[in-house]
């Protein structure tokens, strides 16, 4: 009698119910429709089947519940019938308003927001080392504010022995001593500590490998882009590499970087990023600021879009919007107008390349328009030269001798404190002169100063 093998079976997935609120007074770049759309992609990214959905136009959130009391009832009642175990808001909610809202749903059901969702599809997608500390960092932050006190053991916890209560004890343990969830709260902010001390080794090396990368003097190229938009295809397409690449959001959260060839001989690095969402957690941003340097220090945004996307624009401005507050106005910015192959009409993007900066329609999948991409960074990192006028201290000797390898100099005099120079450098060079910039006038001011 043969034996029977077992087969592995696949658990069934959790159905989940969403909630999105129109608020007045907080306008975001997608409408409520298309971004309640983007939170039932990332339930499903996340292994949720979405059972429905419950909208609300409100001037503000309500100060309990985020939603109005009878908006309340009627989600508890619709959950019940869909039998669904989870609960998401498209909005990042108060510890209050998770709370409240958990008494009042239901503990057997939970309640998350857009930020518990983003944070679980990055944990279940970080590998490396840094990625896994990064999430973990994030997710401490969160959750540290959102323990809750529903222990059934909240004893007070003091050496034992004696006393009315049994809250005194031997020689530096009397008193009141602390509940549990004081106990937790202290050593999350000990691990959020130690975290933060690791990332900072994380940070250093990094800074030495760009070191190490602006030496070789061969420019860098970050990819940017919204979540899903193909830049990990792209880079495959380019140089040639086997970047993981899946059809769902935040596939990529390690930066990977690959050495790229450009017309006529010339090489650049480029490096993959992970996408930027609409309402991006802030505590995302700051645990990965370590990965995010690689796009403030680059010398190039290459800034992909998906343009068979129905909201491509909405996207775009979305992540200009992040570049911004990340600090990086500053560097030069091209746009690859990708997936052009998914369009009805391919031809119809090359009528919307006029509203982007610098940009070229392409397909990364393809190959479509690629040679003129490369062409485009050929051009913009080795050919286009922009004015400058800076005073550097004589303390910056790199700053002053790259000017004079790599850019075309005008004028130098040297005053005291530093060396005034004047000319034409590349455009993807000008970042690393950001702060040391000089007037027109500052020669003639210095001088007079000097004559006081």
């Amino acid at each position: 009698m043969s034996k029977r093998i077992p087969q592995l079976t696949t658990p069934p997935r959790e159905k989940a119910f969403l909630v999105g609120v129109d608020l007045y007074q907080h306008k975001h770049h997608l409408p409520l429709e298309d971004s309640l759309s983007e939170l039932e992609l990332l339930a499903d990214t996340a292994g949720l089947d979405v059972a429905g959905s419950l909208t609300q136009k409100l001037d503000k959130p309500h100060v309990k519940t985020y939603i109005g009391p009878g908006k309340v009832d009627e989600l508890k009642m619709l959950v019940e019938e869909t039998r669904s175990q989870v609960v998401i808001f498209d909005d990042e909610l108060s510890p209050r308003h998770q709370r409240e809202l958990q008494e009042a749903i239901g503990r057997n059901v939970r309640v998350l927001d857009r930020t518990a969702l983003i944070l679980d599809i990055f944990a279940l997608h970080a590998h490396s080392k840094e990625g896994m500390l990064q999430v973990k960092l994030a997710q401490y932050e969160y959750y540290l504010p959102r323990l809750t006190g529903h222990w059934t053991h909240l004893e007070r916890q003091a050496g034992g022995g004696g006393g009315r209560a049994g809250s005194t004890g031997g020689v530096g343990l009397r008193g009141p001593g602390e509940t549990q969830l004081e106990v937790d709260k202290r050593a999350i902010r000990r691990e959020i500590a130690h975290l933060k001390k690791e990332l900072e080794k994380v940070s250093a090396h990094r800074q030495r490998y760009r070191a190490q990368r602006k030496r070789s003097r061969i420019p860098t190229v970050a990819l940017v882009g919204y979540t899903n938009a193909g830049k990990s295809t792209l880079l495959n397409k380019i140089a040639k590499s086997d970047v993981y690449v899946a059809d769902q959001l935040f596939a990529t959260l390690d930066p990977t970087t690959r050495r790229v060839e450009l017309p006529g001989g010339y090489q650049a690095l480029m490096t993959d990023t992970v996408g930027f969402i609409q309402k991006l957690p802030t505590a995302l941003v700051e645990a990965f600021h370590a990965t995010l340097e690689e796009i403030v220090e680059a010398d190039l945004l290459l800034h992909v879009v998906d343009i068979s996307h129905s909201n491509a624009l909405n996207q775009f401005n979305s992540v200009q919007q992040t570049l911004d507050e990340l600090g990086a106005r500053h560097i030069p910015v091209l746009t690859a107008l990708n997936k052009v192959d998914q369009l009805r009409n391919p031809d119809s993007a090359r009528e919307v390349v006029g509203r982007f900066p610098k940009a070229v329609a392409i397909s990364g999948l393809n190959g479509s328009g690629v040679k003129d991409l490369l062409r485009l960074l050929q051009q913009e990192l080795y050919e286009t030269y922009a004015p400058i006028r800076v005073r550097l201290p004589y303390q910056q000797g790199a700053l002053i001798s790259l000017f004079h390898e790599a850019g075309q100099v005008e004028l130098v005099e040297h005053g005291r404190g530093g060396v005034l120079m004047q000319g034409r450098i590349p455009g993807r060079l000008v970042a690393q002169f950001t702060g040391w910039e000089a007037g027109i006038n500052q020669r003639e001011e210095e001088t007079e100063e000097e004559e006081v």
